[in-house]
């Protein structure tokens, strides 16, 4: 009987540091409960057939940028990656069942390209330390989807332990990571996440034009990494959006760092401050907010949160917000009501906790 491997690989919430780890800047991550499962089981030729959401996918070990599209690209990138570094990638069938929401900003994606490439790497016989996995599954939504993510993602869902924060520092390759620890129910707090229903769709282009102008600024500023901006530099910058853009950078890098002495020292509202702060930098230097979730901030702040931002690239996705937890409830019926003002799709609203990183499931 042919053994069937089975990984588990979660969503990740980025707490603070948005659009930072293509910027070389440090971001703060975690992982939460809910995620996908990947089961795979050797075949004897070179296919590799993929289920999941009842479609079907089926590619060849030898596949190519391409060959496949749609969510099966995802999939077949890491065949691709894993075939590219050197590996020796055998016929596999995989199934993946997912509990995570496409566009939500929990990062489906690297969880679907990491937990794919623990299943074939399983079945194969491959051994990859969690750093080289996420190689492979940055390349793989990077070169072979198009989307030219950071790799913030990966090593989130890759190595967070429950109960804390991933800081990761994005100037090394690879990328230095240390614990934070993450506990706001031991001061009656709660973090909320609110999925606005907007679906945002990074491939689209405007994450890459985010990316483009950042490289732009970089390079007037004579800079490798945008991160080390000093704060002067946005005066030597002459096109606005440039200046606009690099002024995120700049600021959301000392919110990061704001965040990490917030989180060490107790000083909820002070991190509160932060969260928000964030994300009217998002929606006014970077330009990546949009109505659903500018009004779930401003809402959950009216009701009770000490601080809210959105979290995930922007376009649409998700809002964070930090509650007390006995005005939670609260909060969420008046978001919920205030979409419903406006005739939107009703917000998805839950607690979110630091959970751990991908495992192997017995």
């Amino acid at each position: 009987m042919v053994e069937i491997k089975q990984w588990h690989v979660p969503g990740r919430v980025n707490l603070i540091g948005e659009h930072l780890d293509h910027n070389g800047g440090p971001t703060l991550p975690f992982a939460i409960g809910s995620g996908l499962t990947v089961k795979a089981r050797r075949r004897d030729d070179d296919r590799v057939a993929v289920w999941s959401g009842g479609e079907r996918a089926d590619l060849s070990t030898a596949v190519a940028p391409g060959d496949a599209d749609g969510w099966a690209a995802y999939v077949a990138g890491v065949v691709w990656a894993l075939g590219r570094a050197g590996h020796r990638v055998v016929g596999a069938d995989v199934v993946v069942e997912s509990a995570l929401p496409q566009g939500a900003g929990l990062s489906s994606s690297a969880a679907l390209t990491c937990g794919v490439t623990l299943a074939l790497a399983d079945v194969a016989g491959i051994e990859l330390d969690p750093h080289a996995v996420a190689v492979i599954a940055q390349q793989a939504e990077s070169e072979f989807v198009g989307v030219p993510v950071g790799r913030m993602d990966q090593l989130a869902v890759l190595l967070s332990q429950p109960g804390h924060a991933l800081l990761i520092d994005h100037r090394t390759d690879p990328p230095a990571t240390s614990d934070v620890e993450l506990d706001p129910a031991s001061a009656g707090l709660a973090l909320a996440l609110i999925d606005t229903r907007v679906k945002h769709e990074l491939a689209a282009g405007e994450y890459a034009a985010r990316r483009d102008e950042c490289a732009a600024a970089c390079a007037e500023l004579g800079l490798e990494h945008l991160s080390a901006a000093p704060v002067d530099a946005i005066f030597r910058l002459d096109d606005p959006t440039l200046l606009k853009r690099t002024r995120h950078v700049i600021t959301e890098t000392t919110r990061v760092r704001g965040a990490v002495k917030a989180l060490r020292s107790g000083s909820w509202a002070q991190l509160g401050t932060i969260l928000t702060s964030s994300h009217e930098s998002l929606r006014d230097d970077f330009e990546v907010s949009c109505p659903e979730l500018d009004l779930a901030v401003e809402v959950a702040l009216e009701h009770g949160a000490l601080g809210a931002r959105l979290t995930g690239g922007g376009f649409g996705g998700s809002v964070l917000a930090l509650v007390p937890t006995d005005r939670a409830a609260g909060m969420a019926a008046a978001v919920t009501e205030a979409f419903a003002a406006r005739t939107w799709a009703e917000p998805a609203i839950a607690p979110v906790r630091p959970s751990g990183g991908a495992r192997r499931v017995p």
